[in-house]
């Protein structure tokens, strides 16, 4: 398959070419915090900004989500914005929204366009395709993800997961999952790759927690287009600070195609 065909471009940043993009979360509570966050995490110049709003205490205040999205993208500028409301059955922080006033917050920023990206999980499939139908409408791409905090389901199943998300009209596949043994991360990067030649969409892949650290800086090779890494906060177990990333990335690249 030509790799062209899963590159997805998101205001000038290829998402799932050559080079992993690195996107990193803000978690902040208040807007001041959210902000700060923003702002330091922007001088570190990731190539996405997550912003987890199920951390944000004013979430049932849908005027004040889109105030300080407009003020998040006034500092992010031109990089791109994913929102995410993480469900707490998949690792979230508790809400006080029932999914379908979390769907009404999704089509709002989907209406607003200050965010360029949206992630919601596979899990609700109802909700997931009427919601993939407004943002497609409004031009925001759309992460379908899986996230397992408690083990690293089969390679099957994994991919399985991943060609879900695609037959759903998801622009990326995402799964986390956590390991139990370094033989979990193998499970992780053979599903990667297997489900890279299967999917003409971008995928984004990891394990969590320490021992998962290694996927969180090599996925790319096996075709996982994004990695997290912390900017100021982690918004999930294992998350390297973004200077150590880059270092890392880049030590590797050098090597690799140079050496």
């Amino acid at each position: 398959m030509n790799i062209s065909q899963k590159i997805v471009s998101v205001r000038g940043t290829q998402i799932g070419g050559e080079q992993p993009c690195i996107c990193t979360p803000i978690v902040g509570a208040s807007m001041e915090q959210i902000l700060s966050e923003t702002e330091e995490v922007c001088r570190k110049r990731p190539d996405i900004i997550e912003w987890r709003a199920d951390f944000f205490k004013d979430i049932y205040d849908p005027q004040k989500v889109l105030e300080t999205a407009l003020a998040i993208r006034k500092i992010a500028g031109e990089i791109p914005i994913l929102f995410t409301i993480r469900s707490e059955k998949e690792g979230g922080n508790p809400v006080p929204l029932t999914e379908t006033e979390k769907i009404r917050l999704f089509i709002e920023m989907c209406k607003s366009r200050l965010v360029d990206m949206i992630d919601y999980e596979l899990l609700y499939e109802k909700e997931l395709v009427s919601l993939r139908q407004v943002s497609k409408e409004y031009g925001i791409r759309m992460i379908m993800s899986y996230h397992n905090f408690s083990s690293t389901p089969p390679k099957e199943e994994l991919v399985q997961k991943m060609l879900q998300a695609e037959s759903y009209g998801a622009d990326i596949a995402k799964v986390a999952v956590m390991p139990a043994s370094p033989q979990d991360l193998l499970v992780l990067f053979q599903a990667t790759q297997e489900a890279r030649s299967q999917l003409s969409i971008p995928l984004i892949t990891m394990s969590m927690g320490g021992l998962g650290v290694i996927t969180r800086l090599a996925g790319w090779m096996f075709g996982s287009a994004v990695t997290f890494a912390v900017g100021q906060n982690s918004s999930a177990p294992g998350q390297i600070p973004i200077e150590d990333l880059k270092e890392v990335l880049h030590i590797v690249q050098k090597h690799m195609f140079h050496g």
